[in-house]
């Protein structure tokens, strides 16, 4: 009901006809079950992604903002509270007084507690200067994040002291470019949660055997998640993403980061923006895997050829490109990244998907249509999962050997 409702306002904004037409097209797919339920799915989201476009074709960049948001919304990425005070679509436009009041006790409790803990501070240390008491404060609050719940102690709970501070050392070394680790702070954390790790930190005079076992471990653990998701026949080009976010060392060596912007040029969001170690752009165009409609490859004259599902992801990919290229200096000058040399790999598909193809045959049939490509790569995600786990293999063996 919250999307219709923005929806319907969206359509009344409409200066184009066609953009009009394409946004009513998405309420009535939306009642157009057999039930009084609000239809939803992929359809809702392809919809709501084509009106965007076509906002975007009559330069209507209000509405195409919006619709991104309408978008976002679908996908579970803006939360339905968030959404309605966004728009104000219920209580004639007035601010939501439950979300208020709820804030206000939130903000009401917090207080209380900082005057408690404060009055327990100052009569333990009455020379403190207010200088001394923020401090106090500010480290209560970095201790937070390691919120304990005793089993000895059910209905309290045990904010340990100095566990931030602890990880704070071990973030600044993982920082310092000694050891090569994708989310300093998350690690720092959990290693700092972790007793048996602080032992053997404590053991170690640097650390480096134990931040790196933690790291490896963490790639482990991420890979078997992201195997878990590929196999999924079920699973969603969004839960793909989900999966693979975080983790470009799963890319190979040659990136160095995610960019933080996915929305480079208007009407078009990229999967997976990864940073190059020469500073460029390289976009990743996730496809389903094991849920992927339709074959990979085909038999054309005694050989296998990529079939259409892979030519159509390869010019999503170009269509991307070009627009990269179209706003490379606009993007270059306020996001600080450089598209020029944009690059692009599409994940889809996988061998098991299609049976009568030899998995060696059709990994070679992507290949030599790769040789043919100056910008875009294809690759299976099994191809993708097997190259990750050598290298990961690599990584532990060079740490046993050392």
């Amino acid at each position: 009901m919250t999307l219709e409702w923005q929806l319907r306002d969206v359509s009344k904004e409409c200066a184009d006809d066609g953009v009009r037409q394409a946004v009513d097209a998405v309420i009535t797919h939306m009642h157009s079950g057999r039930s009084n339920k609000r239809r939803g799915g992929k359809e809702l989201v392809r919809l709501l992604a084509e009106a965007r476009s076509k906002a975007a074709c009559a330069e209507e960049w209000e509405i195409v903002r919006q619709l991104h948001d309408s978008v976002a919304y679908a996908e579970g990425r803006i939360l339905r509270h968030d959404f309605e005070e966004r728009y104000r679509l219920f209580q004639d436009g007035a601010r939501d007084e439950i979300n208020r009041d709820y804030l206000g006790r939130t903000m009401w409790a917090t207080h209380q507690w900082m005057v408690s803990t404060g009055g327990k501070y100052l009569e333990a240390h009455p020379e403190a200067t207010a200088a001394e008491v923020l401090e106090h404060f500010r480290a209560e609050g970095e201790d937070a994040w390691f919120l304990e719940a005793p089993a000895d102690r059910p209905g309290r709970y045990v904010i340990p002291r100095g566990r931030a501070e602890t990880a704070l050392w071990l973030e600044r070394i993982l920082r310092s470019g000694r050891i090569d680790i994708e989310a300093p702070a998350e690690a720092a954390r959990k290693i700092a949660s972790s007793p048996e790790a602080l032992a053997l930190l404590a053991a170690d005079e640097q650390g480096h055997l134990v931040l790196q076992a933690a790291e490896l471990r963490r790639r482990a653990a991420g890979l078997d998640e992201l195997r878990r998701v590929i196999e999924d026949p079920g699973a969603l080009e969004r839960e793909l993403q989900q999966a693979l976010e975080g983790q470009h060392w799963i890319f190979g060596g040659r990136f160095v980061g995610e960019a933080a912007q996915r929305r480079l040029v208007p009407g078009d969001e990229v999967d997976i923006p990864l940073i190059r170690g020469d500073g460029a752009l390289h976009v990743v165009e996730l496809k389903r895997a094991m849920g992927l409609k339709g074959p990979l490859v085909k038999r054309h004259r005694e050989a296998w050829v990529p079939a259409a599902s892979v030519h159509e992801a390869v010019g999503q990919a170009v269509n991307y490109l070009v627009g990269l290229d179209e706003h490379r200096t606009h993007i270059r000058e306020h996001l600080g990244i450089e598209t020029r040399r944009a690059s692009a790999l599409v994940l889809i598909g996988h061998p098991a998907v299609q049976p009568e193809a030899p998995e060696e045959e059709l990994n070679e049939a992507l290949r030599t249509f790769n040789a043919h490509l100056s910008r875009v790569e294809v690759l299976t995600y099994k191809e993708l999962l097997d190259n990750a786990r050598r290298s990961l293999a690599g990584a532990d063996v060079g740490r046993s050997a050392g």
